[in-house]
């Protein structure tokens, strides 16, 4: 009789210590309460040098190291963030899922987004842009691209921008890659690749690059990059306070030179919060 008893309350103790399991043990923390949960969820791209680049290494680029930053303001370490893969296609549909917690993804904040996701800052301005052989001088304005065999990745907008807008001459070569346009460039195949700045930049600065090519400094369209978040976060008002923090003790500036500075990127002051260029 007394073993029963026994055996009765030691089963009594294991479901509690199952249930209790159950409710607190594997429950993910709302990275939007006070912060330092068990991990915090990041959108990033895996695949632009200098800006979020998935390596044997682990992570890198000027999003990463932002996300990081901002990831601690909200109280968690690096070694709490999960990476997750934001392809330009998918960021709101992970936004409003809840498959992540914010995104920092070359997120350009635009109309059309602002209706199904809120930003944070934006935290870079940046510009669409040309890259050219460092030998070349032939192309100083937009102008100049005119009968220029300019390239793109295939469905990208940033040459038919050219195209319809700048340049109407312009003779279109649109590549799977970004690094197949590059290498067309270094075998003088075509003579400028089109997209933002700040991407161009981080492929140049790749070391097989290096030297090799330079930033035109057209700046034909504005781009301003925010960290995404699902509509209604009270996560949007705590990542601008990182952000801003980040400016004024200087790990902004350290951000932009480690990742931009081999290409002689010269970007634009750090945005302020809200400031929006159209």
């Amino acid at each position: 009789m007394k073993l029963r008893k026994v055996t009765a309350a030691s089963a009594v103790l294991l479901a509690l210590s199952v249930t209790a399991t159950a409710c607190g043990g594997d429950k993910k923390d709302d990275a939007g309460s006070s912060g330092g949960g068990n991990k915090i969820t990041i959108g990033i791209k895996f695949d632009q040098p200098g800006i979020g680049q998935k390596t044997p290494q682990g992570y890198s680029g000027f999003d990463v190291d932002v996300a990081t930053y901002v990831a601690k303001k909200l109280g968690y370490n690096a070694d709490q963030i999960e990476w997750k893969e934001s392809k330009s296609a998918d960021r709101e549909t992970m936004l409003k899922r809840g498959d992540v917690d914010f995104i920092a993804a070359s997120y350009s904040i635009t109309p059309e987004r602002q209706k199904l996701v809120d930003f944070a800052g934006p935290y870079l301005l940046a510009h669409q842009d040309v890259l050219v052989r460092a030998d070349d001088s032939s192309i100083k304005s937009p102008a100049d691209l005119n009968n220029k065999k300019l390239c793109s990745v295939t469905g990208s907008t940033s040459a038919q921008n050219v195209k319809e807008k700048l340049a109407p001459k312009a003779q279109l070569q649109q590549y799977p890659t970004y690094s197949a346009c590059l290498t067309g460039l270094q075998n003088k195949v075509i003579d400028a690749l089109t997209t933002d700045d700040s991407i161009l930049a981080g492929y140049a600065s790749q070391s097989q690059f290096k030297g090799k090519f330079k930033l035109g400094g057209l700046k034909m369209t504005n781009e301003n990059y925010g960290i995404g978040v699902k509509k209604g976060s009270d996560l949007k008002g705590k990542i601008n306070k990182a952000l801003e923090a980040m400016v004024s003790d200087g790990s902004w500036d350290a951000a932009v030179k480690k990742n931009f500075g081999p290409a002689g990127y010269k970007n634009e002051p750090a945005p302020k919060i809200g400031d929006i260029k159209s």
